[in-house]
């Protein structure tokens, strides 16, 4: 069988959480692919000829013969699916509802957290960027996600559902967000986002953002 021409378009300074979910997934199944930019700074995804100007002019972009997909989530469980277990290694947790679970944790990360995601947004993790102190109505986002992580996360455990998948890495990014800017953060938790970023997958997607910064 021909391996599949697989092609993933992210942001050129490599700051989104979500090409970063859409990266880690695919180094996680190991499956051959080609790693483009767009410059999302000179719009060039506006641009006709660009890919990914059909489906929703965002990143990540996947192209998978011919097939054009967007949103991060929605291309995870693409993956787990084209490429499923237990030929492919998992994505996603192998009980039913533990893997639910990590669904309603992506989802949540991506539509809420709105005001978390704009006091500290990535440049804080990939570029050390400094943002002014987190005010109330963040502050209950803040205490929002700290509460559903412990809630989701074992004592003792590592990874969230006794066995690692997508949405710890999505988890500790997010909760990352707040370790690496010197935010208050329960032990546990950082610990656990500590743990999850090095993961090699993730550092593989940190070295990218670190090359792209030094030019």
């Amino acid at each position: 069988m021909n391996q599949p021409v697989i092609t993933l378009w992210s942001d050129a300074q490599y700051f989104s959480p979500w090409v970063m979910s859409v990266y880690v997934s695919l180094m996680e199944k190991g499956v051959p692919f080609t790693l483009e930019t767009v410059d999302l700074e000179q719009q060039a995804n506006l641009n006709p000829t660009w890919p990914g100007y059909g489906v929703t002019r965002r990143v990540p972009l996947l192209e998978i013969d011919g097939f054009a997909l967007s949103e991060s989530s929605a291309i995870d469980e693409y993956l787990e699916e084209r490429f499923a277990p237990p030929t492919w290694e998992r994505l996603y947790p192998f009980d039913r509802e533990k893997r639910a679970q990590a669904r309603q944790l992506q989802a949540w990360i991506r539509s809420g957290l709105v005001g978390l995601r704009a006091a500290r947004p990535t440049d804080v993790i990939f570029a050390a960027a400094r943002r002014p102190p987190l005010d109330e109505s963040v502050q209950r986002e803040v205490n929002s996600l700290f509460s559903l992580a412990q809630s989701l996360l074992a004592q003792g455990s590592q990874n969230l559902f006794g066995e690692w998948c997508i949405a710890d890495s999505d988890l500790a990014l997010m909760l990352n967000r707040l370790v690496m800017h010197g935010d208050t953060v329960p032990p546990r938790l950082a610990e656990y986002a500590g743990f999850q970023w090095q993961r090699a997958s993730v550092q593989r997607f940190v070295a990218l953002s670190a090359k792209a910064a030094a030019g």
